[in-house]
């Protein structure tokens, strides 16, 4: 427990943790690194639940602990305005991710990965729990799988 707040203070002091667009890129961090991958697929900005998923667990200090420490973070955003707009290759590779991980299109939709890509757990829509519930709803997810010994 006292490790668990010691993570919240320097959570406090540091950045945000870093979101990646390219899952290779992830894939690449997850393996050497020895992390999971979550995998968040957005409407950043027409998607209501979507934003306040990214205000009220993935911008809280709780969560930014975890993912310094075991996550890879990978944003799959699929804005609408104009202003917004991806780049071609950017909105191919959120296209084959979507393809693959999200066939229905649901948002927002998270999936924690193993380093290989294997969907672990996921949460589909807002999750109804405060920040440090969700995190540790990962936290356990990812102990439960490396228990398996997969």
């Amino acid at each position: 427990m006292l490790k668990y707040l010691c993570l919240l203070f320097l959570a406090h002091l540091n950045a945000p943790p870093q979101w990646h667009v390219n899952m290779q890129e992830a894939r690449d961090i997850a393996l050497k690194e020895h992390r999971h991958i979550l995998l968040n697929f957005s409407g950043s900005d027409w998607c209501g639940p979507c934003i306040m998923l990214r205000k009220e667990i993935f911008d809280d200090p709780a969560f930014s602990a975890l993912a310094d420490t075991a996550l890879v973070l990978v944003n799959a955003d699929f804005p609408r305005m104009k202003k917004n707009q991806l780049s071609k290759q950017q909105q191919q590779q959120n296209d084959q991710l979507a393809d693959k991980y999200n066939p229905q299109g649901k948002f927002p939709l998270t999936l924690l990965l193993d380093p290989d890509g294997k969907v672990i757990k996921e949460w589909e829509g807002n999750p109804p729990v405060r920040s440090a519930d969700f995190s540790m709803q990962v936290k356990a997810a990812i102990d439960a799988e490396k228990a398996t010994g997969l």
